[in-house]
C-alpha cells in the first residue's frame, strides 16, 4: 500500500479528506493519511480469490460482517488469515452448503486492519 494508491483509490470511490490529503488527514481522528476501508476490502478480496480459499467453483456471498479496527496506512503490507468457522450442508439442495469464514487482514506489523466474517454459498461434493 502507498500513498498513491490510497489516493487514487479515495479519488474514485471514497473521496474524503483523510483519504486524500495529508495535512487534512493530520487534523482528524486518523491522526494522518490513512486507505479507505473499501480500498483495504477490495484488497483483502484480491488476496482470498488469488491465494486464500480453495473454492474452484468460486461463492456466491450470502451476507456478513466488516470492521476496521485500526486504518491501514501507506508502506503497510497487507497479508489475510482466514479461519473456516462454520459450515453447514444445505437440506433443500444437496450440491449445495453455507460456509461461514473469519478473514482478519493484517499489517506488517501484526496488527489487525480489517475483520470480515462472511458466510457464502459454495458448491459440495455428492
Amino acid at each position: 500500500m502507498d500513498v498513491q494508491q490510497i489516493k487514487a483509490f479515495a479519488a474514485q470511490f471514497d473521496p474524503q479528506p483523510f483519504h486524500l490529503d495529508d495535512d487534512a488527514a493530520k487534523k482528524t481522528l486518523f491522526g494522518g493519511l490513512a486507505a479507505s476501508g473499501w480500498h483495504t476490502a477490495a484488497i483483502t478480496m484480491r488476496l482470498l480469490v488469488t491465494s486464500g480459499i480453495p473454492l474452484a467453483d468460486g461463492v456466491i456471498g450470502a451476507g456478513g460482517e466488516i470492521s476496521w479496527p485500526r486504518p491501514t496506512r501507506p508502506t503497510d503490507v497487507l497479508h489475510v488469515e482466514s479461519e473456516v468457522l462454520e459450515i453447514t450442508p444445505s437440506r433443500s439442495r444437496p450440491d449445495r452448503g453455507m460456509v461461514t469464514v473469519r478473514s482478519e487482514t493484517r499489517n506488517q506489523h501484526g496488527d489487525i486492519l480489517q475483520v470480515f466474517t462472511a458466510k457464502m454459498v459454495v458448491s459440495r461434493r455428492p
